[in-house]
């Protein structure tokens, strides 16, 4: 069902500049016509299980050619960069965010994340939404992050689609899709749907009421499926060449070709959900709240891929990793509605030692340029409370275990041959305040040079700033 393009070109200024320090960008159809680029001499933490304090990484065709220590390997017609006492990693992955259907400027007529016209609207996609325009994919990318998940807001009990995008600029939300990436649907629990339908008079108005209506999609979904599934059985006897053959022996007339049911954009969402092909991700703060919706996964017989926010995961941890579904949690934000009252900034490094799969995201614009101190700081609290964590867990919270929630992490997510070539060089330890994204690739392509910012978005061209980093759109309320 996915129609898939590959990636924008996206462009740059000083592209004078760039050449005479080998970094040009790359500006064919395909990046995989990126000139290879040898990153030496830096500190490589590869996400993967190892880090080379005199490492090496090596693009080529747009992915990972090689990774080591010691002198790289001769690349013909490679561009050579230096990196003594920087550090590189795999470029970060956000499972969620809300950029280009929050986007800047801030206005109502920007206001495109939820469909609030009824509780459960599963036919929606979020690509569809997207403005390409919006600033912050150039802030992003500014941080260190090369792919993202866009998802409707958490208005709805099923809001909708989710779209995986690269942080390029595109015209359009098709065009900065991850090429094969699976889809995703976004679901909520809790305190926003029973909000927002109980606010206007109607129904989810309690926590029973949001389970009710999420049972009741499903239910139809199963619904639409068996009668898909008869379809295709009955569509198959009428084309079965024998059985046309035993007919016309016994003299009976052929039989009027079946037909199929009407499509149905909600049901074909939630069908995806019951048949795998759909990884669900799922707004739920409390623990009881995840602990009733697994209950409802159970009932229909699909998979939690991550619970999103989950500031109560931690109580649930071990469930969690019975069952194999990750947490993508905050470090420390908390305390703005009753349910998000019990979060801990040692969660993160809980769900780790348990085994959960533990991913630090943002859910802000702002929050979205820091990811990598937003580990640092999840990190550095666990070990405060004598949790047995490493830097390699956390590097993993924001680029391998999010490269898994994404069903991306083949192709990305670490710094191993024969992946994407998504790299950032950072200017010093990237759990460091201080350091910075240096140099930021994407498909092996530069995409972000610090020391000469772009200006992608048609938003701030022509004005006479580069918009600070601060600066952020109006955000839904998480």
């Amino acid at each position: 069902m996915w129609l898939l393009v590959g990636a924008a070109w996206a462009g740059g200024s000083t592209r004078a500049e760039l050449e005479e320090r080998g970094l040009a960008p790359v500006e064919p159809a395909s990046d995989a016509q990126a000139p290879p680029v040898v990153l030496f001499g830096g500190t490589v933490m590869t996400a993967s299980g190892a880090t080379w304090k005199d490492g090496y990484v090596v693009l080529q065709d747009g992915r990972v050619l090689a990774v080591g220590s010691g002198a790289p390997p001769e690349v013909a017609g490679a561009r050579r960069v230096d990196l003594a006492g920087r550090f590189v990693t795999p470029a970060i992955i956000d499972t969620h965010s809300h950029l280009g259907v929050y986007p800047s400027p801030s206005a109502g007529a920007h206001d495109d994340g939820n469909e609030a016209t009824a509780p459960t609207t599963p036919g929606v996609w979020a690509e569809h939404s997207i403005f390409p325009q919006d600033p912050g994919f150039e802030r992003a990318i500014a941080g260190g992050v090369a792919t993202m998940q866009i998802l409707p807001g958490s208005a709805n009990l099923v809001g909708g689609r989710g779209v995986v995008v690269r942080s390029v600029p595109g015209r359009g939300g098709r065009v900065m899709r991850f090429a094969g990436a699976p889809e995703t649907v976004k679901m909520a629990c809790g305190e926003n749907p029973k909000r927002v339908y109980g606010g206007k008079g109607g129904a989810p108005s309690t926590r029973m009421g949001n389970l009710r209506g999420q049972r009741e999609a499903f239910l139809s979904a199963q619904a639409y499926l068996r009668a898909w599934d008869d379809y295709d059985r009955q569509l198959g006897e009428w084309r079965d060449s024998s059985a046309e053959g035993a007919r016309r022996k016994r003299g009976e007339a052929a039989p009027e070709e079946p037909k199929a049911p009407d499509r149905d954009l909600d049901q074909d969402t939630l069908a995806g959900v019951l048949t795998g092909e759909l990884l669900p991700q799922v707004h739920c703060y409390r623990a009881d709240d995840m602990l009733s919706f697994l209950q409802l996964a159970d009932e229909f017989g699909f998979q939690v891929r991550s619970f999103h926010h989950a500031t109560d995961s931690y109580k649930i941890r071990d469930v969690l990793a019975e069952r194999g579904v990750a947490a993508s949690v905050w470090a420390d934000w908390w305390g703005f509605k009753v349910e998000a009252y019990d979060a801990i900034p040692e969660g993160a490094a809980l769900l780790t030692e348990a085994g959960v799969r533990a991913v630090v995201h943002s859910d802000s614009s702002i929050g979205i340029q820091r990811l990598n101190q937003e580990a640092a700081k999840a990190y550095q609290a666990g070990l405060a409370s004598g949790v047995k964590v490493t830097e390699e867990d956390a590097l993993r919270w924001i680029t391998l275990n999010p490269a898994w929630v994404l069903g991306i992490d083949g192709e990305t997510g670490s710094l191993e041959p024969g992946k994407r070539g998504d790299v950032v060089v950072w200017s010093g330890h990237p759990f460091s305040v201080y350091s910075r994204a240096d140099l930021v690739f994407v498909d092996g392509a530069l995409r972000w040079d610090s020391e000469r910012p772009q200006i992608w978005s048609d938003v701030l061209t022509g004005q006479s700033f580069v918009a600070p980093q601060g600066t952020s759109p109006r955000e839904e309320t998480p």
